[in-house]
């Protein structure tokens, strides 16, 4: 996969991809990110990225004008039909895992990261493809956002994590929230580790952890109960820990 980032802060992307798992997902050539810095497609002087905006109000806009180009830009080195170019911006469309793991599909993403008022509409309606918010609240800016966005996908991608089976057991993966986990010590300061863990019985082990996920999605969000890929199995368990409580 190809990530391009047009940012005005080229530094906060930087320092969020060179470490961990992206970091090591660019040096085996699995993961490429690119970084912009918008202000290189101005033409005056200064370096102008914003405006005031037309009707009069608080803060200054983003200019259309250095956007598109940075975009036209990256269009040059890399482009394909299944390219997306996703705007970080808290009027987006909520972030979920399902929208990781569609993004993780595209072989060439385009970041915006936006700042002040926001961006010019004309970037909206005749740039983007996707409009993405991680949350309910506001932000300086969209590098942030970005690189949430970023590690997420990039764990879904295939080789990133090494073992495959690490993203299907962490939460969301399946719309339950993942088990308790533990490891060395079994006993802690007089806490111990489920006597279960311990038995080396991994269908029940299996059963344990499933029981547990149902209960903490229960307990956490039970919103989540309502989009879940649950079994026949999965709702008499919530029936029972329903009646338990």
């Amino acid at each position: 996969m190809r990530i391009d980032i047009l940012t005005l802060f080229p530094d906060a992307i930087s320092c969020g991809i060179d470490y961990s798992i992206i970091k090591r997902a660019r040096e085996a050539g699995i993961l490429s990110v690119f970084v912009h810095n918008i202000r290189d497609w101005t033409e005056d002087k200064h370096r102008t990225t914003d405006e005031a905006p037309y009707g009069g109000g608080a803060g200054m806009v983003m200019k259309p004008e250095p956007i598109f180009k940075a975009a036209e830009h990256v269009k040059t080195e890399y482009w394909t039909n299944e390219s997306r170019v996703v705007l970080m911006s808290p009027q987006g469309e909520l972030f979920t895992q399902k929208k990781a793991e569609e993004l993780s599909l595209c072989p060439h993403l385009v970041f915006i990261c936006g700042h002040y008022e926001g961006v010019d509409e004309r970037v909206r309606e005749h740039l983007v493809t996707d409009e993405i918010s991680i949350g309910d609240y506001v932000l300086t800016g969209g590098e942030l956002p970005s690189l949430v966005v970023l590690d997420s996908v990039s764990r879904l991608i295939p080789g990133v994590l090494g073992a495959e089976a690490s993203a299907l057991e962490e939460s969301f993966a399946e719309g339950l929230l993942e088990y308790p986990q533990y490891t060395r010590p079994a006993d802690f300061r007089g806490w111990r580790v489920p006597d279960i863990l311990l038995s080396g019985h991994h269908a029940e082990i299996a059963k344990w952890r499933r029981t547990q996920s149902l209960l903490r999605t229960l307990k956490r969000r039970p919103d989540m109960l309502s989009t879940a890929a649950l079994t026949e199995k999965d709702l008499k368990i919530l029936e029972h820990l329903k009646e338990s409580e």
